[in-house]
């Protein structure tokens, strides 16, 4: 499986694209946009701010959000996640669309969550293997709140919010696998063979 990684021109994209290529993927990291268009499978890495983000897709936007919704595997991590959704407190604009719904800042004392958490998971085969308990690794102050029936794992943070969310070969995952540890390698590999089996 080859796997688009966007690069918003911000952060080191190291980790993920080491995390997918060692559950088995083929990664290339691209900076336009536009190669998105006629990638095999996307990745939005956790990186940035929502308005910045979407300040590079928008020029594709429309074009995007079709070829994601026409059953493009995808994978948003962290902030990826959040512009699969339809608008966020962070910023104005909308966001990709894929998901419906709104992102919103944190309803803790302490924000941003940063460090390891639990993630109660659903039975779903994007964590098929992972083992009961595993925790994952948070660096965030908004969580997404789906206006459709697709969490798929929660967390506690000063409130209760969904950790992962997925919608046939499209996921969103609030937590950082790549910085997982063993867990989260199992995750990625289990959204590479769920894109391959979408296919």
């Amino acid at each position: 499986m080859k796997v688009s990684v966007m690069d918003y021109g911000v952060g080191n994209l190291h980790s993920i694209a080491k995390g997918l290529e060692r559950a088995g993927a083929t990664v290339e990291v691209v900076s336009d946009p536009a190669l998105l268009l006629g990638s095999e499978s996307i990745v939005f890495p956790g990186v940035g701010a929502f308005g910045a983000a979407m300040d590079i897709l928008r020029p594709i936007l429309p074009e995007l959000n079709k070829h994601i919704v026409d059953g493009t595997p995808t994978m948003g991590v962290c902030l990826g996640m959040q512009i699969l959704f339809e608008r966020s407190e962070e910023s104005p604009g909308v966001g990709l669309s894929a998901f419906r719904g709104e992102v919103k800042k944190l309803k803790s004392r302490r924000i941003p969550q940063m460090g390891w958490n639990d993630v109660v998971p659903e039975a779903d085969p994007l964590f098929e293997g992972v083992p009961r308990g595993a925790q994952f690794y948070f660096a965030n102050s908004y969580v997404c709140h789906p206006e459709e029936d697709v969490a798929v794992a929660k967390t506690e943070y000063g409130e209760s919010f969904p950790s992962a969310v997925r919608k046939g070969a499209l996921c969103g995952v609030q937590f950082h696998p790549e910085k997982s540890g063993p867990p989260g390698l199992r995750l990625l590999a289990n959204f590479l063979r769920i894109a391959e089996e979408s296919k």
